[in-house]
């Protein structure tokens, strides 16, 4: 590794379990944590609020460009807030969800918060596992473990149900999910693998294997 701080990157679908492993990975490493989709949650937090339509691409761009979006990357207590308001509970609420997709694939808000998180990357100087959708390929390449993590359909709606806990029904879940990703895919490649990265199905996994398979993964850094 040198003297370059550790990053490692995960992609995946929703429900694949990026967040839980990126975090447990994080804590067991020692190393900061980066959810990037936060960070369009909080974008769509600040789109509800402005009354814009999903058509004013522009407007929505340039919103982007204009909110003070803060995130904490402690993996024990990740917290998110847009203009000194912390919205950590609010980005997770299904109405959030709903509309997550008009900024995350609005382009400029893309351009605008992949800047932001590489600079966020840049100077995390302890190292720091990031998630999101494209991680690996755009934000940050360079990432010395590179991993694309997936799970059947049916298992990422049972995982997004059991995050909810019953505040959304099995429809709202699966157009979240499956809608979601067919949005976000027009943008993002999050479906296949990257050449040099890994790809882990975790279907059938437990999340302290996904970890562990991660953390093999990892170079060690006398060499």
């Amino acid at each position: 590794m040198g003297s370059q701080p550790l990053v490692v990157a995960i992609d995946g679908p929703s429900g694949s379990g990026k967040s839980s492993t990126a975090r447990g990975l994080a804590q067991r490493l020692g190393l900061g944590y980066l959810d990037t989709g936060s960070m369009y949650r909080a974008v769509a937090v600040a789109y509800l609020e402005s009354g814009l339509a999903a058509d004013e691409v522009e407007a929505i761009g340039y919103l982007a460009s204009q909110v003070r979006i803060e995130v904490g990357t402690d993996p024990a207590r990740p917290t998110t807030a847009v203009d000194g308001v912390d919205v950590t509970a609010t980005i997770r609420e299904p109405r959030i969800s709903q509309h997550v997709s008009v900024v995350a694939t609005n382009l400029e808000v893309r351009r605008v918060l992949t800047d932001q998180m590489r600079r966020l990357i840049s100077d995390h100087d302890e190292g720091i596992v990031v998630e999101g959708r494209d991680i690996t390929t755009v934000v940050w390449p360079q990432a010395q473990v590179r991993v694309l993590l997936v799970a059947d359909p049916a298992a990422r709606i049972r995982r997004r149900e059991a995050e909810l806990a019953g505040a959304a029904s099995t429809d709202e879940v699966t157009d979240q999910v499956v809608r979601r990703d067919h949005d976000d895919a027009t943008v993002s490649q999050f479906e296949t693998p990257a050449d040099g990265v890994t790809l882990i199905d975790s279907t059938h996994l437990s999340l302290d294997e996904v970890i562990e398979a991660i953390c093999a993964l990892v170079p060690d850094p006398q060499e």
